[in-house]
């Protein structure tokens, strides 16, 4: 077998094959031997026909297409491994000749990936952000683990507060009428949680336990419920208790009751650590994000939109697995953001080109400076993520042995470490006068898809 590669347009090459004829006559014996067994010939038994007799029977045109059938596709592999285009969708084929006795001709005009010619990825100039934690910030944190472990204390008698949780007996009416969903019992709302419409909350502040009275509220233009936008509802609100909390002082019991330390200084410590060891977390994650930001901005590439759509369909399965992973389908994300599937896709779009373009530039400068994933770190990435889903070591052998997880383990392999490659040849030109948020990071493969364990 011959094949010939040659680019035609800029992502589009025409492959030419070239199969033998003694090749392609075994690929029509073999054609003959398949139909043969599904055609009742007069005069013969079924699969015993003569093959000159068969032929006049059928036509020989019907032979040769099984013959294309049976030998063009391991053809086009075949060709595809040998001229080393990497192919981005089905090819369009063309039968140039395919007699018997004569070489098997065939044309495919493919659509590939496109060239990538690297610039500049060394030495790209970024500002290196401060990882450091103020005093502020340990204080704050101090004081949410102090409200999480707070006592609740219902309240028969009092005022309701910012912050507390009222306890509400509340009926909507609209024009005098009541609505759908504008009632409820012994339903707990914290003030100041933003959980109701703008300014409900804001108007119990005040209002004796025991209290009733009316709350005037405007629902959103864009709410969900059409037939509520924009109208203005009047709540009769009975405020049936409070539940506050009770705040424990910030001491060294304070430390034993909520950690394994015994002194608050070590509470403290233990606390700066982590944010500290998570705004490092963070900085390089922005240091990475930067680099790669200009890298991928600055380099040229027309790409093509079957690529594009492999992208988004991956975006959109990922963006579908966090919502089942809160306990959510797609369908109530869709109903709750007020859109559709088609419009989803075409706002994630343009996100979906950035990424598959990011995604050949990494691939280039990994060829490039000969970045790869050994056994052990393919293996210490599969058992990394069987850890997140709580799998034991016969999931983590499922991952290596599965040829498409292989695959998805050592990109995710070489993807960190090419990306660990570019953040160590950065150059950094100036500190962050701001710090850096100590929230942790999102990891660099957000947009790859999620492997199987099951």
């Amino acid at each position: 077998m011959k094949a010939n590669a040659e680019r035609i347009e800029k992502n589009t090459v025409q492959l030419e094959i070239e199969l033998e004829a003694e090749q392609f006559d075994q690929a029509i014996d073999k054609a003959y031997r398949r139909l043969v067994q599904r055609y009742n010939v007069p005069g013969f038994r079924k699969g015993k026909t003569p093959k000159q007799v068969f032929e006049r029977y059928v036509g020989k045109e019907i032979i040769v297409e099984e013959a294309i059938e049976i030998v063009l596709p391991e053809a086009y592999y075949k060709a595809v491994v040998e001229t080393g285009i990497e192919p981005v969708d089905q090819p369009q084929m063309d039968i140039v000749q395919a007699e018997e006795g004569k070489p098997a001709l065939f044309k495919a005009t493919v659509l590939v990936k496109p060239e990538v010619v690297l610039g500049q990825y060394k030495e790209i100039e970024v500002v290196r952000p401060s990882a450091d934690v103020p005093e502020e910030e340990i204080d704050k944190t101090m004081d949410s683990l102090r409200q999480k472990h707070a006592k609740i204390v219902t309240m028969e008698e009092g005022v309701v507060k910012k912050g507390d949780t009222a306890v509400i007996d509340f009926v909507g009416k609209i024009d005098g009428e009541p609505f759908k969903g504008g009632d409820g019992n012994e339903f707990p709302l914290e003030i100041g949680s933003g959980s109701f419409i703008a300014g409900f909350e804001e108007q119990l502040i005040d209002v004796l336990v025991g209290e009733t009275t009316d709350v005037k509220a405007t629902f959103p233009e864009d709410y969900r419920a059409e037939d509520l936008a924009g109208k203005e509802a009047v709540f009769t609100v009975t405020v049936k208790a409070i539940r506050r909390k009770e705040l424990s002082d910030l001491d060294d019991e304070f430390a034993k009751d909520v950690s394994e330390f015994d002194t608050l200084e070590e509470l403290r410590t233990d606390m700066r650590n982590k944010l500290e060891e998570a705004a490092q977390d963070r900085a390089k994650f922005q240091i990475r994000q930067e680099v790669v930001s200009k890298i991928v901005d600055s380099i040229e590439l027309e790409m093509p939109e079957p690529m594009v759509q492999s992208q988004l369909d991956d975006m959109i399965r990922n963006l579908e697995s966090r919502i089942r992973s809160q306990g959510a389908t797609m369908e109530n994300y869709l109903m709750y953001a007020n859109t559709t599937m088609e419009e989803l896709r075409e706002k994630m779009h343009p996100d979906a080109i950035w990424s598959a373009k990011m995604n050949l530039v990494m691939e280039a400068i990994a060829k490039v400076e000969d970045i790869k994933a050994t056994d052990e770190e393919i293996k210490a990435e599969a058992t990394k993520i069987a850890g997140y889903y709580n799998a034991g070591e016969e999931e983590i052998q499922k991952l290596l042995d599965s040829n498409n997880q292989s695959n998805y383990l050592t990109d995710l392999v070489v993807r960190e470490k090419t990306l660990e490659f570019l953040a160590d040849n950065a150059k950094f030109i100036e500190s962050a006068t701001e710090p850096v948020s100590a929230e942790p990071a999102e990891p660099e493969n957000k947009d790859t898809n999620e492997p199987e364990t099951e």
